[in-house]
């Protein structure tokens, strides 16, 4: 959808911006459809897929590590 949304985007400015159409045209606001959507979408999946633990972390946990302080006088 990004790869799709994107250059429809930039066309659209190009055309704004050579006076094809204007900013707040219907076509102008056509063009940002695609990319908005890959936007939302990108959001809610990141969020998502976010809050899963990494496999790096899984094993980390307050019983088995030292407090910060702990480690200021070392």
């Amino acid at each position: 959808m990004g790869l799709i949304g994107a250059p429809v985007l930039f066309a659209s400015d190009l055309a704004v911006m050579f006076g094809v159409w204007a900013q707040g045209s219907l076509p102008a606001g056509i063009a940002t459809v695609p990319i908005a959507l890959w936007e939302f979408s990108l959001g809610v999946w990141l969020v998502v897929k976010g809050f899963k633990p990494s496999p790096t972390t899984a094993g980390v946990t307050t019983a088995n590590t030292r407090p910060t302080y702990q480690n200021a006088g070392v």
